[in-house]
């Protein structure tokens, strides 16, 4: 009666160290998922940025002569990264320069979420799954199967292996 009480408690004591070790390691996983959360927003504005620049305003211009500065303008008015002798950039080249430096913002913080194994996904083409998609509009689409996912509005982004923010898309209906 003694020893079915100790391997009672001894098996009970071996399930609650088990328990325990999964529940750190999970905690240790899943500590960053409110921060991570947070971060989205600033990921999803990087890349509306992005996206606001069309790739024809970022093709290099036809090559002109940029105008002249004169030496005679003083270079305490200016600022310390113009000199006279530079010679002025033009909007699209200042243009340019600001999409790479948000491009490489963006690109960045996706990898340092990737070091904690945030990871987004985009669903086009997959199979509805409430789960991991939010419904934004549902729309009949010849030739595209009802349920198929025809677009996706907002990317979606897991975890590991849990949703951390589901997909915003767009879903193909049944056609009349």
């Amino acid at each position: 009666m003694f020893q079915s009480r100790l391997r009672y408690l001894q098996a009970d004591f071996l399930n609650l160290q088990r328990n325990a070790a999964r529940e750190k390691e999970q905690t240790k996983d899943y500590a960053i998922t409110r921060f991570a959360g947070d971060l989205l927003e600033t990921v999803d504005v990087l890349s509306l940025a992005l996206k606001s620049v069309p790739e024809s305003a970022l093709k290099s211009p036809v090559p002109s002569e940029a105008p002249a500065q004169s030496s005679s303008s003083s270079s305490s008015a200016s600022p310390e990264f113009f000199t006279p002798s530079t010679p002025a950039k033009s909007a699209q080249e200042y243009l340019k320069e600001l999409h790479h430096g948000v491009e490489m913002t963006h690109r960045l913080l996706l990898q340092t979420l990737f070091k904690y194994n945030v990871k987004p996904f985009d669903p086009t083409g997959d199979v509805f799954d409430p789960n991991r998609h939010e419904a934004l509009y549902q729309a009949p689409v010849p030739g595209k199967t009802p349920g198929t996912v025809i677009e996706c509005q907002k990317t979606g982004f897991t975890i590991k292996d849990r949703t951390l923010r589901a997909a915003q898309v767009g879903v193909a209906a049944e056609t009349s």
